[in-house]
């Protein structure tokens, strides 16, 4: 049965975000011994109704525009960077849900509107085609906040009966027919929980099955049944857009924390000169403001031309949707570059594990090195399609 909400405006569904800064920055240090979200924060988050901002009306989310989903993420980021994540990808999948057959939505929203979702979409596990659905194996690297899911979206091949793959699909699976391994050890975004998945032999209905390929080219099943136009938008663009807003209210936070220290603060090995009194601090300080201001102006651009192809029912070109995966390589490397100047105008003490700026360094550089956010990977794939090439991916 589907779940009705009460209409939420998106300048809410910020504030509330902003309210929660102070107590998600008090827990930071947890969570990086935790190596993964704390509960306090997931459940402050799930009380805010904000790991449902991308989630259909239809059971119980607030179905809220790309805009809004940037907003409430970087300013969750702001607070915590691993809870900024986090949300961050549970939006993407609550999205990617809003596409599966009517049936696998009902099952894991129906009566719960306020269930987790986590996956890792790219296929890389193996299905077996059964009566009545799919057995599905295989090994899943950095699920992000699978500990604190009740539902996984895993991305497999199907394979005809001659060992062929014939589709890429992603299959809903309840947490409890898993193994998650405890393996997060990591520099970067530590409190995430990114955990590896296992599948042995587990049973998958054929309604909680959504094909790739079908999602990219906007004949996903799910569709027809949704009010308004958000489950239109173009597939690729929403998924990679989706994991770049934490950037910005990562490296926001570092800037913030690198002007507060400014105040008294001596330059080693100089005639006691005060930092924030000299040329080249001013000059840091803008540039990354600047980088940052922009990676932000970026998204949200991005975010503007999706909504509005899928407002309108179009078809988002080619060229715009790989200039969507490109800007967001490009917006997150922004925000990598403004913290790298920021760290290494800290000083030694800069280095100290208590330093907000040295841990955003830590977690920009994670964010820089995911797979789709790759930039010498966007930057080849933009420049072919620009070029008029054939694409060298079909994740566009």
């Amino acid at each position: 049965m589907s779940v009705k909400v009460a209409a939420t405006g998106d300048a809410e569904l910020v504030a509330r975000a902003e309210r929660l800064i102070p107590e998600l920055r008090e827990r930071v240090a947890a969570g990086e011994r935790l190596r993964r979200l704390p509960d306090e924060n997931v459940a402050a988050v799930r009380e805010a109704g904000l790991f449902k901002v991308l989630q259909s009306k239809s059971f119980g989310g607030h179905q809220a525009s790309l805009r809004t989903h940037i907003e409430v993420v970087a300013t969750l980021a702001r607070g915590c960077a691993a809870t900024g994540w986090c949300t961050g990808v549970v939006h993407a999948h609550s999205w990617l849900m809003g596409l599966f057959p009517w049936q696998a939505q009902e099952d894991a929203y129906g009566g719960h509107p306020d269930t987790i979702i986590a996956a890792v979409i790219s296929p890389r596990g193996t299905v077996k085609p059964v009566e009545g659905g799919y057995l599905l194996n295989g090994f899943w690297a950095f699920c992000s906040g699978c500990e604190h899911a009740q539902f996984l979206l895993l991305g497999a091949a199907v394979k005809d009966d001659a060992g062929a793959i014939v589709d890429e699909g992603d299959f809903l699976v309840p947490v409890r027919d898993i193994t998650i391994r405890d393996d997060w050890n990591v520099v970067g975004l530590r409190g995430t929980g990114s955990c590896s998945i296992v599948a042995e032999n587990v049973f998958v209905p054929t309604h909680r099955y959504l094909s790739l390929r079908s999602a990219i080219t906007g004949k996903a099943p799910g569709i027809e049944r949704q009010q308004g136009w958000l489950y239109r938008a173009a597939a690729v663009p929403v998924l990679a857009l989706a994991i770049t807003p934490a950037a910005i209210g990562i490296a926001e936070a570092a800037l913030a924390t690198f002007m507060e220290r400014l105040a008294g603060r001596e330059v080693a090995y100089t005639q006691r000169e005060m930092q924030k009194d000299m040329v080249v601090t001013h000059l840091q300080v803008a540039d990354a403001a600047t980088k940052i201001a922009t990676a932000r102006l970026v998204l949200l651009h991005s975010a503007d031309e999706i909504d509005a192809a899928a407002r309108a029912g179009e078809t988002m070109p080619l060229t715009k949707r790989a200039r969507v995966r490109m800007d967001g390589a490009w917006a997150v490397r922004l925000c990598l570059e403004a913290v790298e100047v920021l760290m290494l105008a800290s000083g030694g003490s800069g280095l100290s594990e208590s330093n907000a700026v040295q841990r955003a360094w830590r977690d920009l550089h994670a964010i820089n090195m995911h797979g789709l956010l790759n930039l010498e990977t966007n930057r080849q794939m933009y420049g072919r399609i620009l070029l008029g090439l054939e694409q060298n991916t079909p994740l566009i």
